[in-house]
């Protein structure tokens, strides 16, 4: 018996609410699971909207082997994932093995300090474009874009698009 498709979202404090609570309960519809993984060994953190949140996981007790895509949320919370040398591998890991990877409004911070720009068409928040082209991105202005198993969006008026390209995508990954 196969185990169902299993997305992670990084949690850290000042996330960006409707970035995490959109596609958490969008996933969980299409019947992924979907556990929340922070870097910091705590349960609860706070949206930038004070929107409250129990992560299920910490990084240390999560592998990239076990999980078919991470979703990397904006927010403040990129600015302190990726300053989580296991965050950085553990979605590094994931790209690596050719597993979905999405990052939605400042979630790119992220992409760039895990070295996976380079050549990459991207979009963002348009606050991080220069960061994203410094890091060797293409920055593209679109509600969603994907380049290989990466899929950026720029903020939460993107979401629809957005996770319809992640379902998409782990549709076909589950497929292979």
């Amino acid at each position: 018996m196969s185990r169902p498709t299993r997305v992670a979202i990084l949690i850290e404090e000042q996330y960006q609410d409707l970035e995490v609570w959109y596609p958490l309960l969008r996933l969980k519809e299409e019947g992924f699971e979907v556990v929340t993984v922070e870097p910091n060994g705590r349960k609860e953190y706070k949206g930038k909207f004070g929107y409250p949140i129990t992560v299920d996981k910490s990084i240390d007790e999560v592998s990239a082997k076990d999980f078919d895509g991470v979703i990397i949320p904006g927010g403040w919370a990129p600015d302190k994932l990726r300053l989580s040398r296991k965050v950085l591998e553990f979605v590094k890991e994931l790209f690596d093995q050719g597993k979905v990877v999405a990052s939605i409004c400042h979630g790119g911070w992220v992409l760039a300090s895990a070295g996976l720009c380079k050549g990459k068409t991207l979009t963002s928040y348009i606050a991080i474009k220069d960061d994203l082209t410094n890091a060797g991105a293409k920055f593209v202005d679109r509600e969603v874009v994907r380049d290989g198993n990466l899929i950026t969006s720029r903020t939460p008026s993107d979401l629809p698009a957005f996770c319809r390209e992640i379902v998409h995508q782990l549709s076909q990954w589950v497929e292979r």
